[in-house]
């Protein structure tokens, strides 16, 4: 699916996890970086030892090497310095414009949680390529990608999670499912002129939204009432993948972060992959029919 891929390596637990996940997403005519990033001159301490540069520098090589023997994988190895690891991975994915960069979930959280650092958090808003965080125990659990979530709330950034859904699929052989939450906020800020009582129009709504998710081919659809993040992480737990789309402001085409992706962030139960917004342009090129019920040709 993805065809230039980076795989985050830190030294800890989390790194092969990231590394499984990125196999199972990388396009089979595709190509893995393995990075590694250290601090290098960033670090203030080295200026008053700079013989530790080289050291670093060599471990850092060393811990590449050794990783991507142990996990057996195909990959281009690359030690990168950045001020944080996020942040360089950010800058690498500029360098070599990768579509997929994939991080581990940190340990800071319950067992089997996606869990990601502050730093790294902040730094990959903003990525411009998609971004997936393996969930904790991913390697060691092994399973295939057969169950797709989608966040769904047929805007247009939740269409192209939903397009990402169906081709991963189609690899994979695997079935979709998506959620709509129907929330508070879509009915205090709608633009109501003449409101209906709150109970009536809460109803009208998930009324809408189930009829949206019938009309999803292939797909299996439900709407919900609820807050978006708690109701996505609890429908995270029935699936393998929860795929989101980004929030769409901004003039480029970038992966910004929202309330509702930055809460799964540290409360989905499965693996995640954030979608970066569209561009105008990118809306514009697309083939007429290639929405939510295209589906894309068996590759030869």
């Amino acid at each position: 699916m993805f065809k230039n891929v980076i795989s985050g390596v830190d030294g800890r637990g989390g790194r092969r996890d990231a590394i499984a996940l990125a196999t199972k997403l990388l396009d089979g005519a595709g190509s893995l970086t393995l990075v590694h990033v250290r601090q290098g001159a960033t670090n203030p301490y080295h200026a008053i030892a700079p013989g530790l540069l080289d050291e670093e520098r060599d471990a850092s090589e060393k811990l590449l090497e050794r990783e991507r023997v142990e996990t057996g994988v195909s990959a281009e190895l690359v030690s990168v310095v950045g001020q944080s690891p996020g942040r360089g991975l950010h800058e690498r994915a500029e360098e070599q414009d990768a579509d997929l960069i994939v991080v581990g979930s940190c340990k800071r959280g319950v067992l089997g949680r996606v869990m990601v650092g502050d730093d790294a958090s902040a730094a990959l808003n903003g990525s411009p390529s998609a971004v997936a965080i393996a969930t904790a125990g991913y390697r060691e659990l092994g399973r295939p990608l057969e169950k797709l979530g989608v966040a769904y709330n047929g805007s247009p950034e939740s269409e192209d999670a939903l397009k990402a859904a169906r081709e991963l699929a189609h690899e994979t052989g695997g079935r979709v499912s998506a959620l709509e939450v129907v929330h508070l906020s879509a009915y205090a800020f709608g633009g109501l002129v003449a409101a209906p009582p709150m109970g009536d129009a809460i109803e009208e709504m998930l009324s809408q939204a189930e009829a949206r998710m019938r009309a999803l081919k292939g797909v299996e659809g439900r709407a919900s009432y609820g807050l978006p993040g708690e109701d996505l992480a609890a429908f995270s737990d029935e699936v393998d993948l929860l795929i989101v789309g980004s929030r769409s402001y901004g003039p480029v085409r970038r992966l910004v972060y929202g309330s509702t992706s930055t809460y799964l962030e540290r409360h989905a139960r499965c693996s995640l992959l954030v979608l970066p917004r569209r561009t105008d342009r990118r809306r514009a090129a697309e083939p007429e029919g290639a929405g939510e019920n295209a589906l894309p040709a068996k590759a030869a």
